[in-house]
């Protein structure tokens, strides 16, 4: 897999940052054309149908709503071609039949109007990777309805990023097994990064999943990826997320990538899940596949 087209999703809150300036910064790693996208809210959604008690949305109403949209709007989008500027880019979209290997880094901007968890997750199903903002707000918080809805309706990668970019992304490694179709998914989505790292390792929790963890070691070396695998014990009471978070760090991962959502969501919304989990916790960069 290569990573040709980068959708980096930018909502003007504090997420967006990091999202825009990564997915940049992506872009120039691998050569791809990064798109700026942004949902615009609709005021039509604002309109009571039938509430029986007279309620009306005036005309003044319905312009302050669409200035301020169109006001985050041109916010998100100057926040993204200041961010090409720091990586010598401009919106200068590449022509659709130039051969592979004629494209350098390349950037457009796209602004839709409606739901932007469903506008966002139906638009990164035609890009190899989709950059998420990870805002303050969802810290210790398990849901996020653009980062959920995005993951399962989009089939694509899910690159989410913290608030703020960090230094470096994706030259120590860690990747989450157990063994899953998620996590075989998560490893090929991964490829670009681990081909490009440093140092990589495959985690795997518990005894189940040694033998496969040592086949997806070998199918990576035909990759020319070099990976160790690290086992390490089950812990009660600890829940899987936080021990493939607290062996990240002590291999100084600064990219952890796995498989999300391999139960059904309605059963991590009542049983928890390392999904949410680690969307609530993680501090680190996550790179999520379903």
């Amino acid at each position: 897999m290569t990573i040709k087209t980068i959708l980096a999703a930018g909502s003007g809150g504090t997420a967006s940052g990091g999202a825009i300036e990564l997915a940049c910064r992506f872009a120039r790693r691998f050569s791809a054309h990064v798109e700026g996208f942004h949902a615009k809210p609709d005021p039509l959604e604002l309109v009571p149908y039938d509430l029986g008690i007279g309620t009306t949305f005036s005309d003044a109403l319905f312009e302050k709503f669409t200035a301020e949209a169109d006001a985050r709007a041109a916010s998100v989008k100057a926040d993204f071609v200041a961010a090409l500027a720091r990586h010598d880019m401009d919106l200068s979209p590449h022509a659709a039949n130039e051969l592979p290997g004629q494209i350098d880094a390349s950037a457009a901007w796209r602004e839709e109007t409606g739901y932007g968890p469903t506008l966002v997750a139906r638009r990164a199903r035609f890009f190899d990777l989709v950059v998420l903002g990870r805002s303050e707000r969802v810290i210790d918080n398990p849901y996020s309805d653009a980062v959920e809805q995005t993951l399962l309706e989009s089939g694509r990668p899910v690159f989410l990023a913290p608030a703020k970019a960090p230094d470096t992304v994706g030259e120590r490694i860690a990747l989450g097994w157990n063994g899953s179709v998620e996590a075989v998914r998560a490893m090929v989505g991964a490829l670009p990064f681990l081909a490009t790292s440093r140092a990589a390792a495959l985690i795997s929790v518990g005894d189940k999943h040694q033998d496969s963890a040592r086949s997806a070691v070998e199918f990576l070396a035909w990759h020319d990826v070099t990976v160790k695998h690290i086992n390490i014990p089950t812990i009660g009471g600890v829940g899987v997320g936080s021990q493939l978070l607290s062996a990240a760090r002590d291999e100084g991962a600064d990219l952890l990538a796995m498989g999300g959502y391999g139960r059904m969501p309605w059963r991590e919304v009542l049983f928890g899940g390392t999904t949410r989990e680690m969307i609530g916790t993680s501090l680190l960069p996550l790179l999520l596949t379903h």
